[in-house]
């Protein structure tokens, strides 16, 4: 490109009534003309003075921009010369290192030879890993509102208690809370939980076997990257969350669904032949079907994990919440050959935006999950951490447990109420002993996420009980929530549900019964 002719195309590009700076513009147009080769290699730009006059620009601002250009490596300047347009061209060799080997050697196949090229990204970019986790992500575009399932009522938080609190810390300015956290996170956190869990689960641990984590999916994410390696097989209930599916299969494990019945997971004679590495169970409240794991399957399991060195990780999600009896004491609790890992979350016991969990592990590998934690996460909210502490501490937590179980109880019951008026006994409601959820039954030949659709359109939120299924013997239903729908908005927002329901579940329409 001549001068005068980028000296034309530069003022017809430039905007001077634009917001952005001249030499902003100036710097990315003569960029992008380099980059797509209007500007090719060697060609001398005008000097800084006559592209200024040409523009209608002050020369500092094409002296900036000839800097910015030279200190990118973009030109080259020489004191006497000139200012030079640089080969940034790619070499060959980089961009087509299987053509230049065949160049070289005679006989290396490409696509030109006949071969075509193994194909390792399906559908653009993804890796093969990342396509299925993406294919089959049960995330919902909406986290809130009737009858969304496994989510707390976050309104009902005691907020300015733990505004105190934090208040109260950040006056200290304690510099050591707004570092990394030490590996296992907050060490009165740890004995605030050791605490809490020896007396509200059962579970026997030390502060320094409980490692703060994020969540329940980084406690299995770090549990699967330390104790199991790709290829190696988990055994997953069906069905089961598809969040811990997720981070199985990503993690390159080999998932082999295990079914349940009335009494917990229910393996097989096959099954038991092929040892797992891990197990990963919901003994005190299946998810999503809501049965409590029998103690003789307990103790068989715990006794096949012995034997056969399997690494059990008991997700005990929200088992605080049972309604009619006390809460069932962890599986943790029975181990006594230190296979069990234990993890929670604070998230539903208070409110999901916090993203602090935990995990309690035999002490053997303590030591192991603290370097672990700490080199693959590099964990913060050491400030939020210390809040916990507190709260915790101060009784807060036991105290808000008490009343929200009260709370989400009178809603289950609601619920329930509402679905006999417009069901009867045609749906069964099932696993509603205890969680945040129930699931609703559905007919044989009801379509769960065509009615969950629907739903949605209509405002109302619902999961497909077959999406937690990963084989085709499924069971049609809807898991819904109750925790977060304020006692008034739960009748009305069913009344929309059983419409859907009623259009796509029932042939003809049913008479509704009436309760009280």
């Amino acid at each position: 490109m001549a001068m005068v002719i980028l000296s034309d195309w530069l003022a017809a590009q430039l905007d001077k009534h634009s917001a952005e700076p001249a030499y902003r513009q100036l710097l990315q147009l003569m960029q992008q003309a380099i980059l797509t080769g209007r500007l090719a290699p060697g060609t001398k730009l005008p000097s800084s003075r006559t592209l200024a006059g040409d523009l209608g620009v002050a020369r500092n601002t094409v002296l900036h921009v000839y800097d910015q250009l030279s200190a990118e490596g973009y030109v080259i300047s020489s004191t006497g010369s000139g200012t030079y347009v640089a080969d940034t061209r790619p070499d060959s060799a980089a961009v087509n290192p299987a053509a230049n080997a065949e160049g070289a050697a005679g006989n290396a196949p490409d696509e030109a030879a006949g071969e075509p090229a193994r194909e390792t990204c399906p559908r653009g970019d993804m890796s093969k890993r990342g396509q299925r986790l993406i294919d089959q992500a049960g995330v919902s575009a909406k986290q809130w509102g009737a009858f969304m399932p496994g989510v707390p009522d976050v309104a009902e938080f005691p907020a300015r208690t733990w505004s105190r609190l934090q208040a109260r810390l950040w006056k200290s300015a304690n510099h050591g809370l707004l570092t990394y956290a030490p590996g296992g996170g907050y060490r009165p956190l740890r004995r605030a939980l050791s605490d809490y869990l020896r007396v509200a689960r059962s579970v026997r641990c030390t502060p320094e076997q409980i490692i703060i984590t994020t969540g329940i999916h980084q406690s299995m994410d770090l549990a699967v990257r330390l104790l199991a390696d790709v290829g190696d097989r988990a055994w997953v209930e069906e069905p089961c969350y598809w969040g811990a599916r997720s981070v199985l299969q990503s993690s390159g494990l080999t998932l082999a669904p295990i079914p349940v019945d009335d009494e917990g997971l229910n393996p097989r004679e096959a099954d038991l032949r092929e040892p797992p590495r891990i197990a990963l169970v919901t003994p005190s409240h299946q998810y999503p079907l809501g049965m409590v794991m029998s103690l003789a399957r307990r103790r068989m399991l715990l006794e096949y994990a012995r034997q056969h060195k399997v690494w059990i990780v008991e997700d005990d999600y929200d088992s605080e919440f049972r309604y009619g009896s006390r809460p069932l004491a962890s599986l943790q609790g029975l181990d006594d050959s230190d296979r069990v890992i234990y993890v929670g979350s604070l998230g539903k016991l208070l409110f999901p935006g916090l993203r602090i969990g935990y995990m309690v592990v035999p002490e053997r590998l303590a030591a192991t999950f603290r370097t672990g934690v700490a080199e693959l996460y590099r964990e913060g909210q050491l400030m939020q951490q210390a809040v916990l502490a507190e709260f915790i501490m101060d009784g807060y937590l036991t105290s808000h447990v008490r009343r929200m179980r009260t709370l989400y109880g009178e809603r289950r019951q609601l619920l329930i109420d509402a679905v006999t008026q417009h069901f009867g006994d045609a749906l069964p409601v099932m696993g509603d002993e205890a969680g945040l959820h129930f699931v609703l039954g559905l007919p044989e030949d009801a379509d769960d996420r065509a009615i969950t659709a629907a739903a949605f359109e209509a405002g109302v939120i619902v999961r497909p009980l077959t999406a937690y299924y990963s084989t085709r013997q499924q069971h049609q239903g809807l898991l819904t929530g109750y925790a977060c729908v304020p006692h008034d908005e739960i009748a009305p927002a069913f009344a929309t549900l059983a419409q859907v329901i009623e259009t796509h579940a029932f042939a003809q329409p049913r008479k509704r019964r009436r309760v009280g």
